[in-house]
């Protein structure tokens, strides 16, 4: 069973979401919480497998919550509830350590899925819309970062072959596994391979957290 922690300040919307989840039999929700506050403490006391987390609310936002919970928890992973596609919110989630985000309006049978695909280990940001946030708030991240040294002295870099230095950069700019292994003239499984050597070379917890490394390290440049 995947087990589900559910934060929104609105109890309505936290019945809404349960309703659609009880539908999924290998769903649980295991507890509800109305702030980050909350939420941090029952992540510590019911260690779901995913957190929905809403952004907006009392006593701690849902950003800091995705931080504070992922540092202490890594085996708890987030899912960012906006309510625009584009809320900058969201680019902020990703990197406080979340591995995707979702609308409020998403339908029932992609938030299930959604769901199953981050308590696997993967992201649910589709790559149209990591580059289009990376585009957006791409100014956001620190200034400087990547200046003086190159992005292939940088230490959660140095590690990397040059193919795996193409394949982070691919990922950088959006690009799926079908398109990086068109750019690349190589299998969609060699592109699988590659993505998994720097996943784990890098410490990224999944492949948006690939992204927002490639960006902070200078590696890829927003525009």
């Amino acid at each position: 069973m995947i087990r589900v922690l559910l934060v929104d300040d609105q109890a309505l919307l936290r019945t809404g979401f349960r309703l659609v989840l009880e539908t999924a039999d290998d769903v649980e929700v295991v507890g509800e919480a109305a702030d980050g506050v909350a939420a941090e403490q029952m992540v510590a006391a019911l260690r779901p497998d995913v957190v929905l987390m809403d952004v907006r609310m009392p006593h701690r936002n849902g950003i800091d919550a995705t931080a504070a919970i992922t540092a202490s928890h890594p085996e708890t992973r987030v899912l960012i509830l906006t309510t625009f596609d584009l809320d900058e919110y969201a680019f902020s989630g990703l990197r406080a350590g979340a591995s995707g985000f979702l609308l409020k309006d998403t339908r029932p049978a992609e938030l299930i899925d959604a769901i199953r695909v981050v308590a696997g280990g993967e992201a649910v940001v589709s790559p149209r819309i990591t580059r289009r946030m990376l585009e957006l708030f791409g100014e956001r991240l620190p200034s400087g970062v990547g200046e003086g040294a190159g992005p292939a002295e940088h230490p959660a870099l140095a590690t990397l072959t040059p193919r795996e230095h193409e394949v982070l950069t691919a990922i950088g700019h959006g690009l799926s596994n079908t398109e990086i292994a068109t750019q690349l003239v190589v299998s969609e499984a060699t592109v699988k391979t590659h993505v998994g050597n720097v996943l784990a070379k890098t410490g990224s917890r999944d492949r948006v957290q690939a992204v927002v490394l490639a960006y902070s390290t200078g590696l890829v440049r927003p525009g």
